[in-house]
């Protein structure tokens, strides 16, 4: 995640926890995280990814958007293949499967509910890969390079042209194969 943007989405998350009136301890209870995770993530001493901002945001009663959104447009975004996108980068020592980043398709869209993605993985060796859970589904279109998905007990390799949706309330990881990947994702979060 550039620094803007990580800037921008610990300011986001301050300040709409505040607005609720909510301790750091009270979103933390709420979200399931820890309490020194989110006072890290608020005071930028810590990259979140995206399962964290998934729990965060739906504890705080808001769409996952609402931390990437620069501004509100229309109910129609058209994004062009040469249009300057979004891109929020999560580090490989947070994300433990590589470098991650998420071009956002959707960002300017209002009250939508589903989160669309092009995403690059820059693969790192990982032995033990983060694990995620959160309510939802998910689903990945890979366009280059081989996408790992491990989901619950089972282990999925997908190339150029395959797919995969799945709920992602079942323990998941998404990784390249050794090279770099990239396909599209798009999330869905109920709030």
């Amino acid at each position: 995640m550039n620094m803007k943007n990580f800037n921008n989405v610990s300011e986001k998350i301050k300040q709409m926890r505040e607005f609720n009136d909510l301790s750091i301890d009270g979103l933390a209870e709420r979200s399931g995280l820890s309490p020194h995770l989110i006072e890290q993530i608020e005071e930028k001493q810590a990259y979140p990814s995206l399962s964290p901002l998934i729990k965060i945001a739906r504890a705080l009663g808001v769409r996952l958007g609402t931390f990437l959104d620069d501004e509100i447009s229309t109910n129609c975004v058209v994004v062009k293949k040469d249009d300057k996108r979004k891109i929020v980068r999560f580090p490989s020592a947070e994300t433990k499967v590589g470098d991650l980043n998420f071009e956002s398709l959707g960002y300017n869209k209002k009250d939508r509910y589903m989160e669309p993605f092009l995403i690059t993985i820059d693969p790192r060796e990982e032995s033990d890969p983060l694990i995620s859970s959160h309510e939802g589904e998910e689903f990945l279109y890979v366009l280059e390079g081989q996408v790992v998905v491990t989901y619950g007990n089972e282990t999925h390799l997908l190339g150029p042209g395959d797919s995969i949706y799945y709920d992602s309330v079942v323990p998941h990881n998404v990784r390249s194969n050794g090279e770099t990947a990239k396909f599209v994702a798009v999330v869905y979060t109920p709030l």
